[in-house]
């Protein structure tokens, strides 16, 4: 007989509020799944839907999704073994070529990606096909992740709960869909530089093997958990590469042929206070 325990709608609040005040108060907390053992991946994405309906409650709104550890090199880099998906709210979003303090954050790291736009809304078990028809513009976009778990000791359960450890989302300029734009994603590459040092580069194959199926996937994962993608909807395809420290005090930029350059600058704290 499974004797494992199975969360509850109180530890599910707790871990959830858990969760909201590490953020609020920048300090990594135990892995849930060790405070609550036995956590599964469902039970993280309902504690993860608590902290984004009380975002929303609190005025935010949903401005897209994205999706996580798409690469082989973030499964690696950190543990696990199938991607996951959060939402992004317009409190979340960084406009292009800002400063941004990495003091906000706990243990901030940054990824350039792939973006989509959605042109029109979609079911809940799309196909690829219908994916790939309903996405409207691609640009580049760097996402800040962030663990509320300490020391990024976390596993799948874990990152789920926290919404994918999204911390931060710079959207660049978009250019419009094309067949032939989405046909050479999976060979397009985008290098990230750090004050004109490169740190990071990948393709967009590096990403479940084409962007366009990492979305496809996060609309039937969605679909699965009774949400949709709709129209206007950005979505974070996946990170090309391993994730790399957001350090304070440098240039960051993302570039790929073709796509307009997206740019973040990391202020350095303010130790007179």
């Amino acid at each position: 007989m499974d004797t494992t325990p199975t969360a509850t709608s109180t530890d599910i609040e707790a871990a959830a509020a858990a969760l909201a005040r590490a953020e609020a108060d920048v300090v990594g907390i135990a892995p849930l799944t060790f405070t609550c053992p036995g956590l599964t991946v469902d039970e993280a994405y309902r504690i993860q839907r608590v902290n984004i309906n009380a975002r929303v409650t609190s005025g935010e709104r949903i401005t897209g999704r994205k999706i996580g550890l798409t690469s082989s090199a973030m499964q690696q880099q950190l543990g696990v073994d199938q991607p996951d998906f959060g939402a992004v709210t317009d409190a979340l979003e960084v406009a292009d070529g800002s400063l941004l303090d990495p003091a906000q954050f706990i243990r901030p790291r940054l990824e350039p990606e792939f973006a989509v736009e959605i042109g029109h809304d979609l079911g809940p078990a799309p196909t690829e096909a219908e994916v790939r028809d309903a996405v409207s513009a691609v640009g580049l976009a760097f996402e800040v992740i962030d663990s509320r778990i300490a020391d990024w000791k976390i596993t799948l359960p874990d990152t789920v709960a926290d919404n994918a450890s999204l911390a931060r989302v710079v959207w660049g300029s978009f250019r419009p869909a094309t067949g032939e734009l989405l046909a050479s994603l999976p060979d397009a590459v985008i290098t990230m530089y750090r004050d004109d040092s490169q740190v990071a580069q990948g393709p967009g194959a590096a990403v479940l093997g084409d962007p366009v199926a990492s979305v496809h996937w996060l609309a039937c994962a969605l679909g699965s958990r009774g949400d949709t993608l709709r129209a206007g909807d950005r979505v974070l395809s996946g990170a090309v590469d391993a994730a790399v420290d957001f350090t304070p005090g440098s240039d960051w930029h993302a570039a790929s042929p073709g796509f307009a350059t997206v740019r973040l600058t990391s202020t350095v704290p303010d130790t007179d206070h």
